[in-house]
């Protein structure tokens, strides 16, 4: 099979994957085989490539935003033939407090599909069974593997916050996640508010239904019940807070921040408003968000690479040069 491998111990700006010829493996129990139909790229792919996630493996194959086709180690309920997605959770020990209570995803032994174990820039790829989750029929390859991350994403950031139906919510940051939890939110009577930097983030906020547009620094007109932030800036998590009302919720969504917390906690703590943390997403969160998005029938726009041109998708994310999600299809 090919696949595009990242080489840790050998960086090469402009070039961090090579195509190359690798043993297609056997799934051993509890894993099956797929053969990938799409694979959306995504910025922690960038960041792994480019160094800012410390490598787990010498050598992996990137990619969490995996649609395939089961083409061995069938199961009753994953029968040959199979369409299913597999995103950046892609495994857990199961057996933890936290897995037991349905926080699979802040378990302390993780499997991190493209990061701890080989991803779907490839022809192929061994995953976990339990992992893997149903894809609505109505969506094609191309557009639900976006959906597999920041869609999923987008819809835990959600229940963190604990949207309810016809609240102000505000979006702090408008990126792939964020206009995928748009359409979810205007289905749910939310009025949306959106603050993010750069004109054409703000005039997509516009076409796509907020309420209220604003540039970065700017608070909206009226008190916000929600409040989820995408920027890995602690200014941001400090603004989206001043935007609250008492016993309102920001959701934080970012691996880390740039500058520590610093606010006036008369001001913007008190009144038993609440900072809470996004990190990945289980199970239950994507078959739910994907079930949903079968009913909405959400389709990103995408630009395809094939798996040759892989360095060029990742640099169309990096540079944010392709027209909407990228996508790399074998």
């Amino acid at each position: 099979m090919k696949a595009a491998v990242f080489d840790s111990r050998s960086r090469n700006p402009g070039n961090c994957v090579s195509i190359e010829d690798l043993p297609r493996l056997e799934p051993q129990s509890g894993e099956v085989l797929l053969k990938i139909m799409a694979c959306g790229v995504c910025r922690t792919d960038l960041h792994i490539v480019e160094g800012d996630l410390l490598p787990i493996l010498p050598c992996i194959t990137p990619g969490h935003q995996i649609v395939g086709e089961v083409i061995e180690g069938a199961t009753p309920d994953l029968p040959i033939g199979t369409r299913v997605g597999v995103s950046w959770m892609g495994g857990a020990d199961g057996e933890c407090w936290l897995c037991r209570h349905e926080m699979e995803n802040v378990c302390d032994h993780p499997v991190f599909t493209g990061y701890s174990v080989n991803g779907g820039y490839a022809e192929y790829a061994l995953v976990h069974a339990d992992f893997t989750i149903p894809l609505p029929a109505a969506l094609d390859a191309s557009h639900v593997a976006p959906l597999l991350c920041a869609g999923i994403i987008g819809f835990r950031r959600l229940r963190v916050a604990g949207v309810q139906r016809g609240e102000r919510v505000g979006l702090f940051g408008f990126g792939s996640s964020a206009s995928l939890a748009n359409p979810i939110l205007q289905s749910w009577d939310c009025e949306v508010y959106v603050v993010t930097r750069g004109e054409s983030h703000r005039k997509a906020a516009r076409g796509l239904g907020a309420i209220w547009v604003g540039n970065e620094g700017t608070k909206p007109p009226t008190e916000l019940d929600r409040a989820i932030t995408s920027a890995p800036s602690g200014k941001v998590v400090v603004g989206a807070l001043s935007a609250l009302r008492k016993g309102g919720v920001v959701a934080i969504n970012a691996i880390h921040l740039d500058e520590m917390l610093t606010f006036d906690y008369n001001k913007l703590l008190w009144g038993e408003r609440q900072i809470r943390s996004v990190a990945n997403m289980t199970r239950r969160d994507a078959r739910d968000f994907l079930a949903l998005a079968g009913e909405l029938n959400l389709r990103p726009r995408v630009t395809t690479f094939s798996l040759e041109d892989a360095n060029n998708a990742l640099e169309a994310v990096k540079h944010e040069t392709g027209d909407g999600s990228v996508v790399i299809v074998p």
